[in-house]
């Protein structure tokens, strides 16, 4: 937990070091982690919009250090693996939610693995924003893991369902890594680094904080009529 932690907080220290002794190595990393949180359900702890911007902030050399990533060819991976992670999410959902919202998964491993709760919540998102979650969903931690497995649950078409998901990733990866191209190297921002990116986690888990706390209420006033 401690190294975890250390990891969050210094960020741009880690992934500046792993990329100085892996300079290929430090794509594929890259790619796998956002090809996980966004693939697969059972990973949407995995700090996507952070590790972005701090991408965005190493891909600008300084009087410091020369740019760890050359800025387009790292947002096209980290692009390719958002796309791809979504398809992956989304054959996973056609192929296993039916049973999982119907309750015929029973006990299986899968089921086991899912926590019904963000099913649940990515489930509302999608029915309130329709085609448009799957792009809106990309800025929400633990929802944009979950969105693309209940699309294909939901059956969406998926011609639809892939140009939302592309226009989701380049958004997704545009923003969070043009944000770290602009300001992560300004000088308060590098003096502050470590708050910068707890904020930013922090900001983007707030409509999932929202999203609970109007779920609680809700439930409230359901049991008192």
């Amino acid at each position: 937990m401690h190294q975890l932690l250390d990891i969050l907080r210094n960020m741009d220290v880690h992934i500046a070091a792993f990329a100085s002794e892996h300079t290929l190595g430090v794509y594929a990393l890259l790619f796998a982690i956002i090809f996980a949180e966004t693939g697969l359900v059972i990973m949407p702890f995995l700090p996507g919009d952070s590790l972005l911007f701090t991408v965005g902030a190493l891909s600008v050399a300084t009087d410091k250090r020369p740019a760890v990533f050359d800025p387009w060819l790292i947002s096209l991976t980290l692009i390719i693996a958002g796309v791809l992670g979504d398809a992956v999410n989304y054959h996973i959902g056609k192929a296993l939610g039916p049973k999982i919202f119907r309750g015929e998964a029973g006990t299986g491993w899968y089921s086991r693995l899912l926590n019904r709760k963000h099913l649940d919540r990515a489930h509302a998102f999608y029915e309130t924003h329709g085609g448009k979650a799957i792009v809106l969903g990309r800025f929400v931690p633990i929802v944009r893991t979950f969105v693309p497995f209940v699309a294909g649950a939901g059956l969406m078409n998926y011609r639809t369902f892939f140009v939302y998901n592309v226009f989701g990733s380049v958004l997704w990866i545009g923003v969070c890594v043009g944000a770290g191209v602009l300001f992560g190297n300004i000088a308060w921002v590098k003096k502050n680094f470590e708050a910068v990116v707890i904020g930013i986690i922090v900001v983007s888990l707030l409509p999932v904080l929202v999203e609970f706390l109007l779920a609680k209420r809700r439930a409230a006033a359901s049991s008192v009529k």
